[in-house]
């Protein structure tokens, strides 16, 4: 990731950084029995070395815009190509809406129901992910616009569940709509 310069994103950060630059995921009574700062949260991640494919990616919220702002431009950032465009296209299409199944291959996608992980407010054409733990990340290639919210919904407990009780997430991707009309 250093080559679009999204140097705090890491599996395992205890390797490269303190637990001064990282905040605590849980107090774990259950499994681990310790406060759970720089290692990931997930069990069955936890399980595999910390690195999972659904789970144990560390990041900042520079480093994930970054990161999103090249999946909005069609897999290229600075001067450089990642990805080519059918990448990205293949990743982020709902190949199964029609059944009801709002998911991409890469990329969660808006809501066709009333069940969603947004506001209900963006386009087909946007794609994000809202993580376990507090994480929620919107690209929308139709309005530029790359939203991350980063939380440590899980601290004290995984049982808190304020965030989505409020949909504090979708209310705030609610009200960057509202602004651009």
């Amino acid at each position: 990731m250093e080559r679009i310069g999204a140097n705090y994103t890491t599996y395992n950060p205890l390797e490269l950084f303190t637990t001064k630059k990282i905040v605590p995921s849980e107090i774990d009574n259950y499994f681990r029995k310790d406060t759970i700062v720089g290692y990931v949260h997930d069990m069955g991640a936890a399980m595999q070395g910390g690195i999972g494919g659904h789970a144990g990616l560390f990041s900042n919220s520079n480093d994930v815009a970054k990161i999103m702002q090249m999946y909005l431009q069609n897999g290229k950032y600075g001067s450089k190509t990642f990805f080519s465009k059918s990448t990205i296209d293949y990743f982020n299409t709902c190949y199964y809406c029609d059944n009801g199944n709002r998911r991409g291959l890469g990329f969660d996608k808006p809501q066709i129901d009333d069940s969603s992980p947004t506001c209900g407010c963006v386009p087909m054409s946007s794609f994000g992910h809202s993580g376990f733990t507090g994480t929620y990340v919107w690209g929308d290639p139709e309005n530029k616009i790359v939203y991350v919210f980063l939380s440590n919904r899980t601290f004290p407990s995984m049982n808190n569940s304020k965030l989505s009780d409020n949909n504090i997430r979708t209310e705030i991707q609610r009200i960057i709509y509202d602004s651009l009309k």
